[in-house]
């Protein structure tokens, strides 16, 4: 996993002001918080190259890791979040591998973890807080619209329609909005959005497995 395909970490500043936004219930910078932090998530999984397990579910369950330290942080103990983050994410890898020894069942960053008020499913991937807009300015720099076309088999058949939609694949060129793809679709432009996001994190991992 290459450590520029994450956000740069946080000033202690920033931090500090998001802590103090997340602790009177800011969502948006505790997802900030989370987002600014996988790098060190990256760098943890490192650790355990040797245990041959897929890197992407580790840095999956390292998330988990993560999200459970931005939650569960309390500056006033004296420990700087990165340190205190660190421990949480090693200890959630290393439980989840020692419960592989008594079941295979793996987490992916696809895998549902609950449903949204729409009762559309969620995925781990939809709530490390990223607008799918900023996903496709970053991913369409590394990757072309032909490369898109012939990986449209890995996704499903909504992520289809959005994908192809958005890209304008089945028009020529010409790229649709959200909005324009949500009503003709019959669901709401939020819906869109995440299902976007899914499919093109899930392109990206494709064309980044194929450059190693």
């Amino acid at each position: 996993v290459r450590n520029n395909a994450f956000p740069q970490p946080l000033s202690e500043q920033e931090e500090s002001k998001y802590l103090g936004m997340m602790a009177e219930g800011d969502a948006k910078a505790r997802n900030l918080l989370i987002e600014h932090n996988l790098r060190l998530v990256a760098h943890i999984v490192k650790k355990f190259d040797n245990t041959g397990e897929d890197m992407e579910d580790l840095i999956s369950i390292g998330t988990i890791g993560l999200i459970k330290a931005i939650e569960s942080y309390r500056p006033n103990k004296g420990t700087k979040l990165a340190t205190f983050a660190a421990r949480c994410i090693e200890n959630e890898i290393l439980m989840h591998l020692r419960s592989l020894k008594k079941t295979r069942k793996d987490v992916s960053l696809h895998d549902p973890i609950g449903t949204d008020k729409e009762g559309n499913e969620i995925t781990l991937i939809d709530i490390l807080g990223s607008e799918a807009d900023d996903v496709i300015k970053e991913v369409d720099l590394k990757i072309e619209k032909s490369k898109i076309y012939r990986n449209l088999d890995i996704l499903d058949d909504r992520e289809k329609e959005v994908v192809v939609g958005r890209f304008g694949l089945d028009t020529g060129g010409e790229e649709r909005t959200q909005r324009e793809i949500a009503k003709e679709l019959g669901i709401s432009r939020s819906y869109v959005s995440r299902i976007e996001k899914r499919a093109l994190m899930k392109l990206y991992h494709e064309f980044y497995k194929a450059k190693r």
